[in-house]
């Protein structure tokens, strides 16, 4: 099986100059760990991370208590706190690699890219463990005893 066929085509996506507020935004409204950041052709130039917006973003920001500079957290871009060079892999790869390349690259997301670098998807854990269930013949949606 090749990489195209158990990632996340369905992308959600943030530019360079969106902010912090709007990037957490994202995580909160749909609830994955992960968001590319694409370039003005579509292409990858970077990744964040929920780890890395609540890092970077005061946890006072949008509280009782929030002060000038937890309100200025939110407004930093993307960009200022993107990995830039994401660990990324091809459609036509096999999925053991992507397997392999997040186990060994202590990574849990790779966004899939074309040979022009224009992003086409994404492969987390949770797309692997569904094809290694799948691979195993184990229903996902049962429960583990």
């Amino acid at each position: 099986m090749r990489i195209e066929d158990i990632m996340t085509s369905e992308l959600i996506t943030a530019t360079m100059d969106d902010d912090l507020e709007h990037v957490r935004g994202l995580f909160t409204r749909f609830r994955f760990r992960h968001i590319p950041i694409i370039g003005d052709e579509g292409e990858l130039v970077g990744i964040i991370s929920d780890r890395d917006v609540l890092a970077n973003v005061s946890p006072f920001a949008g509280t009782i208590n929030e002060r000038t500079a937890d309100a200025n957290s939110l407004r930093r871009r993307a960009h200022q706190i993107m990995t830039r060079t994401p660990q990324t892999a091809s459609p036509a790869e096999k999925a053991e690699r992507a397997a392999i390349l997040m186990l060994n690259q202590r990574v849990s997301a790779l966004p899939v890219v074309e040979q022009s670098g224009r992003l086409i998807g994404i492969v987390t854990t949770r797309d692997v463990m569904r094809w290694l269930l799948n691979r195993a013949n184990i229903d996902s949606a049962s429960d583990a005893a």
